[in-house]
């Protein structure tokens, strides 16, 4: 697998820092995956993240927030579009995860976006993955 979808490796990243319940997880930076990480933040999946400048492509240092039993606020993350497989979907039909509780993280015309936002603006897009 590796660097071949550099989305996917950042949610696996992300899902092995929150298994072994690390504050953080350093993420190769990149604008897309920058983008992600604010729409996380945005949601209250994330406590922060911050951009560290390690002289290359930069890295993205994401903080995790759990409750007080030391349960994640995030409970999954899913990979749906892939580079060999790519999953759009139209502003009428896109799925909404687990009653609207997750959320779907969508690459439109508007920028990367919510599944929430996307019906609210009335775009459709590509489905980067799913988080919740």
């Amino acid at each position: 697998m590796g660097m071949t979808d550099p989305i996917a490796d950042m949610l696996t990243r992300i899902r092995n820092a929150l298994m072994a319940s690390y504050n953080s997880v350093d993420i190769p930076g990149s604008r897309m995956k920058i983008n992600i990480a604010k729409v996380l933040k945005s949601e209250g999946f994330i406590k922060n993240f911050k951009l560290v400048d390690d002289k290359k492509q930069g890295i993205i240092k994401i903080y995790f927030k759990y409750d007080e039993k030391g349960v994640p606020t995030i409970d999954g993350l899913k990979r749906v579009s892939k580079p060999g497989c790519r999953i759009y979907a139209k502003r009428d039909n896109i799925p909404k995860i687990l009653n609207g509780f997750g959320i779907n993280v969508l690459s439109t015309s508007k920028g990367i976006i919510t599944d929430k936002q996307a019906r609210e603006i009335g775009v459709g897009g590509e489905i980067i993955c799913s988080v919740w």
